[in-house]
């Protein structure tokens, strides 16, 4: 049976919502919310965090407004996804990845009424503290790789058409 392009997004975006909704469910299980277990200090620790608003908590406290801006951009990537590759495998995945993540993160916002974050990279500053990125989620991460993989097909694809392969020479007896 070969795959539809929407059947290899659809895949795609079905593993990435699974993987994303079960790592949350195991983060609850085992952390109480804003409970964190170092795994390398000064480096890396799972948390349990909510975030009511957006990548680095921009819009903190937005969750619903942030909740239909996910539906809005599902519904726009949904009827627009033939202008971002669609038709090549790494335009797939992309697209899966993208679609998935934005689902999972819905599904917080929805049912949770905040997204769960848990996995928060940082360093030990000398003076004491942390000096940390953003927690985030799989989710999170699967929308970025997705975006940045759009980004760089669609910069290949500008390229190509703004510097076409040179001509092959002439062969004998042209």
């Amino acid at each position: 049976m070969s795959l539809t392009p929407n059947h290899r997004i659809v895949m795609v975006a079905a593993i990435v919502y699974v993987l994303d909704q079960l790592t949350k469910l195991m983060v609850m299980k085992y952390l109480g919310y804003a409970q964190q277990r170092v795994v390398v200090d000064g480096f890396f620790k799972f948390v349990h965090w909510g975030n009511t608003g957006a990548a680095w908590s921009m819009f903190y406290g937005n969750n619903g407004l942030l909740a239909l801006i996910s539906v809005v951009a599902l519904g726009v990537l949904l009827f627009c996804r033939h202008h971002f590759e669609s038709n090549t495998l790494p335009g797939q995945v992309a697209l899966g990845l993208i679609f998935g993540g934005i689902l999972g993160n819905l599904t917080d916002r929805l049912h949770y009424r905040h997204v769960i974050d848990f996995l928060y990279f940082h360093i030990h500053r000398r003076g004491g503290g942390e000096l940390g990125f953003p927690a985030f989620n799989v989710a999170d991460s699967a929308i970025c790789t997705g975006v940045a993989l759009l980004f760089l097909l669609s910069w290949r694809s500008d390229r190509k058409a703004t510097h076409p392969a040179p001509a092959s020479p002439p062969g004998p007896g042209s």
